[in-house]
């Protein structure tokens, strides 16, 4: 089964076009556990545990659990993940981007440490700094495409002169990922909620790719415009996944003891707004 198999079949079991991004940072968790790094791996159990049967993923950013040395907690986290929900997708959020013999170690840490299904990267240093991931067998790779911050106008925005056409830098990203770089079909692309636009832009160069597009909550990307840019279908079937992140919107709902029953309220939301769309 390829990566883009288990995403669609995810997707297709929970009804769900939602995932859930897991940032975890003490000093916002509810009083028992507040500012106690400690506790990562139990108030994001909680949170995999209420909301896992809503989401066609579940994404969790690696700096946060490296920033307070609990990569540990992380590697616990993933096993728990397998146990409660082993056909829910694990995409860890890594945005790594580094030469062939590097990102090598790399695809070790994030497929055979972490066991992650699929990872995020930056393409910027080219081809080869991708390859390495896609040797894996059944696994994925999301490049950064059109990203939702705003200082990604600083590059993805530009034109290259020196490519036939002088398309933008994303829109380039978007023709590599979906020729000559997907050698097995395993890429996907980031895409962020906040430019609708540029979503819709991406989907008509990669119709096939699964784009992993986050800013929906927090960010205040909207669910219909970001469903009605992405989502494609041929013949009544999905040709191209989406894949809509949501984190803080969802992991901080509440700061009290029902934090996790909150979660799973903005989840059921955002999972049902997705749908409608």
């Amino acid at each position: 089964m390829t990566f883009t198999d288990m995403l669609q079949q995810a997707s297709q079991r929970a009804q769900s076009l939602l995932c859930v991004g897991l940032d975890p940072e003490p000093h916002r968790f509810p009083a028992a556990m507040h500012q106690d790094a400690a506790k990562i791996h139990d108030f994001c159990a909680h949170i995999v545990d209420a909301t896992h049967d809503l989401v066609c993923a579940i994404k969790p950013q690696i700096a946060y659990f490296a920033a307070h040395r609990a990569e540990d907690q992380l590697e616990r986290l993933i096993r728990h993940m397998r146990d409660v929900a082993p056909h829910v997708p694990v995409i860890l959020d890594a945005k790594r981007g580094d030469i062939g013999s590097t990102a090598e170690q790399y695809a070790i840490e994030a497929f055979e440490r972490y066991g992650a299904d699929a990872v995020t990267l930056s393409p910027f240093m080219g081809f080869d700094s991708v390859e390495p991931y896609l040797k894996r067998h059944g696994k994925g790779a999301f490049l950064l495409c059109r990203t939702s911050n705003p200082g990604g106008d600083d590059l993805q925005n530009q034109r290259l002169a020196s490519v036939e056409g002088q398309p933008l830098l994303y829109e380039h990203i978007a023709r590599l990922a979906q020729g000559p770089w997907n050698l097995n079909g395993q890429l996907g692309l980031v895409v962020g909620a906040t430019y609708p636009a540029e979503i819709e832009r991406v989907r008509h160069i990669a119709p096939t790719l699964p784009l992993l597009i986050p800013g929906v909550g927090a960010q205040g990307g909207d669910a219909a415009a970001t469903v009605k840019a992405g989502l494609r279908h041929t013949d009544g079937r999905v040709s191209g996944n989406i894949v809509v992140n949501s984190s803080r919107a969802v992991l901080y709902a509440s700061s009290e003891a029902d934090f996790a029953h909150a979660a799973r309220q903005v989840a059921q939301r955002t999972r049902d707004a997705l749908q409608s769309a």
